[in-house]
């Protein structure tokens, strides 16, 4: 078997594929054109976002068995071309769950208690008590949308923080457990103090969050994305957050990503992302959630799992 690693990733799945006789070659640099007179001749790849694995890609991989991505989302994959043609289509989540439900919790904790604001008026010598008391998790509801692998992670770190966890999930259910109830859409509308997404970028669910779904919430609720950008309409969120109906929210991502993660021009950026980067009521981080040394191994680990179970290796 002979595999082409499009992109970086940790060096244990080239490791183990070779340990199980398989040639791993290094193109993580080589440039697309390139790939595509090459691409014929390998049974795999390995990807993370540098390119598109669209059909126009995928159509001169005469030979492809498998498409192996570190990390959860599969956008860049055109998986309905891969089913037509048997190729096998791998993910690890399982990798960076942890990571994300940590993020997640970090980030609205810094919110809650404005640690951001404190920190830079003690480092400016502003030492105001008052001005930065703030809100306790404990006794809040925290509504998770999705409840895969990140939704489900972050609902676990939770138990121990004193609050009501309440999960809605459009394709999943029957994981109701002592600490946490599902519920339908409106219940989780009607009732959370926190609404944290866990979607996958799909049709569906582009600008899943948007006026109607805000407008359908009872109470002036917290928002947490650490999904993808395009989950979340930000111009939507802001006119919200000028309303008091958005009280703040904490966006590891941006709808306005480059695909690629990497690439952002904030210069170019519209209004509503301005308003965002000045407010005190947001906390942004630069989509890395899921970005740890543990997850880095674990992403790669799991993968190789995956293809060397599926393929007997």
């Amino acid at each position: 078997m002979k595999v082409c690693f499009i992109d970086t990733v940790h060096p244990i799945l080239k490791e183990r594929l070779e340990s199980r006789g398989v040639r791993c070659v290094m193109h993580t640099s080589t440039p697309q054109i390139e790939l595509e007179q090459l691409i014929g001749s390998y049974d795999g790849i390995v990807i993370r976002s540098r390119i598109k694995m669209d059909k126009r890609f995928l159509s001169k991989a005469a030979n492809l068995k498998f498409i192996a991505r570190s990390g959860a989302g599969m956008e860049n994959i055109d998986l309905e071309f891969c089913e037509q043609k048997g190729i096998i289509c791998f993910n690890s989540p399982e990798g960076n769950r942890d990571a994300v439900g940590e993020q997640a919790i970090g980030m609205l904790l810094l919110l809650f208690r404005n640690i951001l604001r404190a920190d830079a008026q003690v480092r400016s010598g502003i030492w105001d008590r008052e001005g930065n008391r703030g809100h306790e998790l404990s006794g809040k509801t925290v509504g998770i949308v999705g409840f895969g692998n990140m939704g489900s992670a972050l609902a676990s770190k939770l138990t121990g923080f004193g609050c009501r966890i309440v999960a809605y999930d459009k394709y999943k259910s029957g994981f109701a457990t002592s600490t946490i109830e599902e519920v339908d859409l409106e219940t989780l509308q009607s009732e959370s103090d926190v609404i944290s997404l866990h979607l996958p970028q799909t049709e569906e669910t582009n600008y899943y969050f948007n006026s109607t779904f805000i407008d359908s919430c009872s109470k002036n609720f917290f928002l947490i994305n650490t999904a993808r950008g395009k989950n979340v309409n930000t111009e939507d969120l802001v006119a919200a957050m000028k309303k008091g109906k958005v009280l703040g929210a904490c966006l590891d991502v941006i709808e306005y990503e480059h695909s690629s993660f990497e690439k952002i021009d904030t210069n170019q950026l519209p209004e509503p992302f301005q308003y965002l980067i000045a407010s005190d009521r947001v906390v942004l981080s630069p989509h890395i959630a899921g970005w740890t040394y543990e997850s880095y191994v674990k992403l790669s680990s799991f993968l190789a799992d995956k293809i060397i179970d599926c393929f007997g290796l």
